[in-house]
């Protein structure tokens, strides 16, 4: 799982790094992403993976689309807020993720996901500067938000597929769909890169497939407590390198919001 947050940590400061790169076709970054997914599941998940499945299952078919178009969002806003910035917004899936399974899974909505979720928003307001007198939400906020949604209801469609397919099928539907979203798009913008990028990028994409592996593999040991929590680590490495080697900087308002958001999700997490 500490394997599993490394890989995710470097993913996203090296998609921060292309941005700085003024590699700015975000539909071809998330393409290498998918195509690297593709490979690695075939390298090691070829017996178990069912590829007829993909068109087959519309869960699957509206995992991939839904997690494909969440992927590219949650790069734009990298690039567009700094690597910080989105992923603390984008982190609160987790409170998103606990509400929308208790409204389609019908799952008890306990006190502690409340209390988390409460704690969070705050946060999320405070970070978002919905409550500054001195600045506003920009765009890519609102589109951080919503990006956060869609993973949300991203989580909650895996929980209800684990019953009827594995892990690396489910996996396979947002490399699969998201290139046939991102393909296109990648191809009409196209515009030549700088040579010492496409190192980067490829590297990036490796990280993000080796990230997902080992979180699978980590979940068939860890509680899910404990592994969302180590999953924490996350967002926190990422403001860290983002402040680093990026320069990006938070008005103390927006840290106190970063650790409310930090606090609500993990305790949702712990709890639940």
């Amino acid at each position: 799982m500490f394997a599993s947050v490394l890989a995710f940590t470097a993913n996203v400061l090296l998609v921060r790094a292309l941005g700085a790169m003024q590699v700015d076709n975000v539909w071809l970054i998330v393409c290498a992403r998918f195509v690297v997914g593709l490979a690695l599941i075939v390298a090691v998940y070829r017996v178990e993976f069912q590829p007829t499945h993909l068109w087959k299952n519309p869960k699957l078919i509206e995992r991939g689309l839904v997690g494909g178009l969440a992927t590219y969002l949650t790069y734009l806003t990298v690039i567009k807020l700094g690597a910080g910035r989105a992923v603390f917004i984008g982190n609160t899936y987790v409170i998103w993720g606990a509400l929308l399974a208790a409204w389609i899974l019908r799952e008890p909505l306990q006190r502690s996901v409340i209390s988390g979720s409460v704690t969070a928003l705050v946060g999320l307001a405070l970070l978002t500067n919905i409550v500054a007198t001195t600045a506003a939400p920009g765009v890519y906020d609102f589109v951080a938000v919503g990006t956060a949604w869609m993973s949300a209801y991203v989580v909650v469609t895996i929980r209800q597929l684990h019953s009827t397919e594995h892990t690396s099928t489910i996996f396979a539907a947002q490399c699969v769909y998201g290139l046939l979203l991102c393909s296109g798009p990648a191809v009409a913008t196209w515009q030549p890169i700088p040579a010492v990028a496409w190192p980067v990028l490829v590297l990036a994409s490796a990280l993000a497939g080796v990230g997902q592996l080992t979180l699978t593999r980590a979940f068939r040991d860890l509680p899910v407590g404990e592994g969302s929590l180590l999953q924490m680590l996350v967002p926190v490495g990422i403001a860290a390198g983002g402040m680093v080697f990026f320069g990006e900087r938070f008005h103390a308002h927006e840290f106190l919001g970063a650790g409310l958001i930090l606090a609500g999700t993990a305790f949702t997490a712990w709890r639940k």
